[in-house]
């Protein structure tokens, strides 16, 4: 995260409080607020210009998600969460990931499509090595499971990609995921959500780890 998005003003935001869940949210799906950190009140009130009555509220918001862990002793921390195996992670992310998409398929609009359209474009640009690669593969997901329009399945997947951060690299090159998105896109243009659920199933379990 940019120092200019940590400094974003609270306007674009209901409250205080939901500009700082927002970016604590962020930087812990990211990996840079790292699992089993602890968070000090006072150092992400100045991080982000606010007191720490907005940063406290937050924590319990994001203890709720799930994404933290309160002690009366040690303050909050960031949750560890338990990665399992390899196998039932991608089965698990695929699950809930087709059935987000096929939410999603009767709900979105122009203009999510031409957001997913616009992603897998600049993905599209970029070398195998490319270290920007991760993060808009990340927005390109967590734009389709917004328009699912589940609060509950977005918090679920935030938790999932939280404790596969860094997970197993893929046998499979940039190209063969973006020509996958393609096909989730086109579905989701259709309005099919059958196509939508199987497409990204596909896309998900496709992506067998290297050994």
């Amino acid at each position: 995260m940019t120092e200019s998005t940590q400094q974003q003003p609270a306007l674009n935001y209901v409250s205080k409080t939901d500009m700082v869940v927002a970016l604590i949210r962020e930087l812990i799906i990211t990996g840079e607020l790292a699992a089993g950190k602890q968070l000090r009140q006072r150092d992400l009130a100045a991080r982000f210009h606010v007191s720490q009555t907005p940063v406290r509220e937050a924590m319990r918001r994001l203890e709720s998600e799930g994404l933290v862990i309160g002690d009366a002793h040690r303050g909050f921390t960031v949750v560890e969460a338990d990665s399992g195996s390899t196998e039932e992670n991608f089965q698990i992310r695929a699950a809930l990931e087709s059935l987000g998409a096929a939410l999603a398929a009767p709900k979105i609009d122009e203009a999510g499509i031409a957001k997913l359209t616009d992603l897998n474009e600049r993905m599209r640009e970029l070398a195998e090595d490319d270290p920007t690669y991760p993060e808009l593969n990340r927005e390109f997901h967590f734009t389709l499971y917004e328009y699912s329009h589940s609060p509950l399945l977005l918090s679920l997947m935030r938790l999932l990609w939280q404790a596969l951060h860094g997970g197993p690299r893929v046998a499979r090159s940039h190209a063969e995921s973006i020509s996958q998105h393609e096909l989730i896109i086109d579905a989701l243009r259709r309005g099919d959500a059958e196509a939508a659920r199987k497409a990204t199933y596909e896309h998900i379990m496709g992506a067998a780890p290297l050994a």
